[in-house]
């Protein structure tokens, strides 16, 4: 693990010291991103060590043709890829007639790298000696900017040290890019124009099959010692590459400076004629506002975010870093600003898992984007789904479903199932419940009713009618199974009756139930929009009704719990505390077929389901499933931690809480899969922040009321956190001697706090 190489800081991931091991991690623990674009903590300057070139534009993707050694009815065409973009970073430094490259310097000392979290921007100082013998000092700094999308800045410095030295740059945009993930080693992209004018330099490119257009873009300005200087640049041009190269005598101690400005436009916003003329204008107003100030706006952009973000914990700096780090990569990702976007499991810091969405979303994400921003934004991520309903309704009936049964992908851009591994897109079918459970959870806590008659009863409807059609009535046990699935536990496939595949299938049926009656009596013009569009029927809803109340569950009376699929207790049950260590982790060391046959869960499966419906059980009944399921748990899966967290603090557990907390909130940081070099787990993070909010803070909706029951763990001083709860902001902060409640709203508040009834009025500290 990472632990003695990121410096623990509250508001800053830090490195110091150059290992060319550490680069490639490093490249993905530093990425940067704004929700429009993202790109890999890669060098500017060239760099011929092993390294990891990453940079993504939101929602440009490549259908990747499925490879696979038998095909399969009703298997998916391609697997998306999210597509490694043309580099628009890249400055190449020559001091004195040689490539400065870190890999091949006589001596790097003093470096440093710094992503600063509180203000959004990645900074590298270093002092290296070159094989010509010149030493000179490097400082750079990037960001990419909130407040222009489309924008990225550098600002770039070189200081010769030892001696006077004729110093190059040669910033440059390379589209010559391909992705480390790809099938058949496909061209993804296909370069379309290459122009320069003036001092402003651009890519034309269209991506094969998919045809988005983009226009990869950018200027540079120079000063020596802060001074603008005017130097005529000399332009180069290959196929897929254009440069411009800088040179300048530098006295000793003096700095010369280069300030890039580029990005990306893309006809997802842009007519494709424009994208030249888009970029110009982004340009300019880059020139015009130059890069200082455009990094104060960076600074109060990220400012916003952090008032409503915010998790502090005084007394454990690794913890404080830990959860500032998922909450920055979070907004990095994804801020709601487009409709047609999602978050993608690695975000904009590498390729693994292609696809840009995944039932993570709904199980994860959404709780904190409600929670930390206008709740619009969960909304959108709602529509989402809703917009994708005719896919899902396709790619239910290419697996044999009909009369609108739909089957949300496992992954997808576009709606339609792009996942290449069959047990996945086959079996994995319980991710149509989060979907329906998303649609819960968001009116159970905004409040907001009025977006289920208007799209979420579609929805429901389609996913109730898959539930139906893929039961199967077994005369031998007069139940509803349903067979051949993969549960959330990966490590078990082509199971039958996963106990929480079968649970959120007869609850999704009944929840659609209750919300066609609602409508029908509240919203009755929305009823009879949707009756005609869907076609259902009373006879339809009976049968629903009927698979819903004769659902099966396996259950052990010997243990007296659910248990995780048929035959579970069939398996050599040895604990994880009895598998050797060396043995670990079992998904890099292991063979398929002997985890299959293991009762090694991944993630939380069972407790997946005792975690979402946590109120139709009790606490005894939660306690008897953790106490079993969570030893057999060797929580491989970055979504598992955070479940086990806020189960433990359920069970008043705080030691085992809290070390659930560590690993889900450093599990990239302290690289516990040994696997961060490929990207960050973008999507468990927000796990991160459920088990602070509703681990520790115990914060539920009981009774339409907002509920807490705060617990600390022994290693904090206290920590606060921030809910924005139906348009009004409630701080909570908890110490060693108890709970504080403050709003800032304009209307008192009735919360729960462990149970009793209590009133939070605007600008009053309330004590607890």
């Amino acid at each position: 693990m990472n632990q003695d190489y990121i410096k623990p800081d509250t508001w800053s991931l830090i490195e110091e010291g150059f290992n060319a091991d550490k680069v490639k991690s490093s490249e993905s623990l530093f990425s940067i991103g704004n929700g429009a674009m993202g790109q890999r903590a890669n060098f500017e300057e060239q760099y011929t060590g092993d390294t990891f070139q990453g940079s993504y534009i939101a929602g440009v993707y490549y259908p990747d043709k499925t490879r696979v050694g038998w095909w399969k009815n009703g298997y998916p065409e391609y697997f998306a890829k999210v597509l490694n973009a043309p580099n628009w970073i890249g400055i190449n430094v020559v001091i004195n007639d040689e490539k400065l490259d870190l890999f091949t310097c006589k001596k790097v000392s003093k470096f440093r790298r710094e992503l600063n979290m509180k203000e959004g921007w990645l900074s590298r100082s270093f002092e290296a000696v070159l094989q010509n013998g010149v030493k000179i000092k490097v400082d750079a700094k990037r960001f990419l900017s909130l407040e222009i999308d489309a924008l990225g800045a550098i600002e770039y410095q070189v200081t010769p040290l030892n001696s006077d030295a004729k110093i190059t740059y040669k910033p440059y945009l390379d589209a010559g890019i391909t992705n480390e993930d790809t099938n058949w080693d496909d061209q993804f992209w296909d370069i379309l124009n290459l122009t320069q004018h003036k001092k402003q330099s651009y890519i034309e490119a269209r991506t094969m099959k998919t045809h988005f257009y983009t226009c990869t873009f950018m200027e540079s300005r120079l000063f020596l010692n802060d001074a603008v200087i005017e130097i005529e640049g000399a332009y180069q041009q290959t196929k897929d590459l254009i440069s411009c190269t800088y040179q300048q005598e530098i006295n000793k101690k003096d700095t010369f400076t280069i300030h890039k400005f580029g990005g990306y436009v893309v006809d997802r916003n842009h007519k494709k004629e424009e994208l030249v003329t888009a970029a110009k204008d982004i340009l300019d107003q880059a020139l015009n506002v130059g890069f200082k100030a455009l990094l104060e706006m960076q600074k109060e952009s990220w400012a916003q975010i952090w008032k409503m973000s915010d998790i502090t914990i005084e007394g454990d700096v690794k913890a404080q870093q830990g959860i500032r780090f998922n909450i920055f990569q979070l907004n990095q990702t994804y801020l709601g600003t487009d409709a047609s976007l999602n978050i993608g499991p690695k975000g904009f810091t590498g390729e693994k898992y292609g696809g840009s969405t995944y039932w993570d979303t709904e199980a994860y994400c959404i709780p904190f984007y409600m929670a930390t921003k206008n709740q619009s934004v969960a909304r959108t991520l709602l529509e989402y789904r809703y917009n994708h309903l005719g896919k899902a309704i396709e790619n239910a009936e290419k697996l044999g479903f009909k009369n609108g049964a739909a089957l949300y992908p496992m992954v997808t851009m576009n709606g339609e199932e792009c996942h290449n591994e069959w047990e996945i897109t086959f079996e994995e079918i319980h991710r149509n419940g989060a979907i329906a459970f998303a649609i819960f959870n968001y009116h159970r806590f905004t409040d907001d009713y009025a977006y289920i008659p208007e799209k979420g009863l579609e929805v429901l409807i389609g996913i109730a009618r898959f539930w139906q059609q893929r039961a199967t009535f077994s005369s031998d046990k007069n139940k509803f199974m349903i067979l051949g699935v993969t549960g959330p536990n990966e490590y078990e496939n082509n199971i039958n009756n996963n106990w929480y595949t079968n649970y959120i299938a007869k609850w999704c049926i009944n929840y659609a139930l209750e919300n066609i009656d609602l409508v029908q009596v509240d919203h009755i013009s929305d009823y009879l929009r949707i009756k005609e569009k869907t076609n259902f029927t009373d006879n339809e809803l009976k049968d629903w009704k009927k698979v819903a109340d004769n659902m099966y569950f396996p259950y052990s009376e010997k243990h007296n719990i659910f248990l995780q699929q048929d035959g579970f207790l069939d398996k050599e049950l040895i604990t994880v505390k009895n598998l050797d260590e060396s043995q670990r982790p079992i998904n890099q060391k292991w063979s398929w077929d002997r985890i299959l046959r293991s009762p090694y869960i991944k993630q939380a499966d069972t407790l997946q389901g005792f975690y979402m419906f946590e109120s139709d059980f009790s606490t005894e009944e939660l306690e008897r499933h953790f106490d079993f399921y969570e030893p057999f748990t060797v929580h491989e899966s970055s979504l598992s931690p955070c479940v086990h967290s806020i189960q433990a603090a359920k069970l008043n557990r705080m030691e085992q809480a809290y070390q659930f907390y560590l690993r889900t909130s450093r599990l990239d940081l302290d690289d516990y899969n040994h696997e961060v070099e490929e990207g960050l787990h973008i999507t468990s993070m927000a796990g991160t922040w459920m088990s602070i909010v509703e681990g520790f803070g115990g914060m539920r909706i009981v009774n339409n009321a907002l509920s807490f029951s705060p617990k600390i763990p022994k290693e904090w001083k206290s920590y606060s956190f921030k809910v924005n709860f139906r348009h009004q902001m409630i701080t909570i902060n908890v110490t060693q001697k108890g709970a504080y409640f403050e709003l800032d709203g304009k209307q008192d508040i009735r919360i729960l706090v462990d149970g009793e009834l209590v009133t939070v009025s605007p600008n009053k500290l309330l004590t607890v």
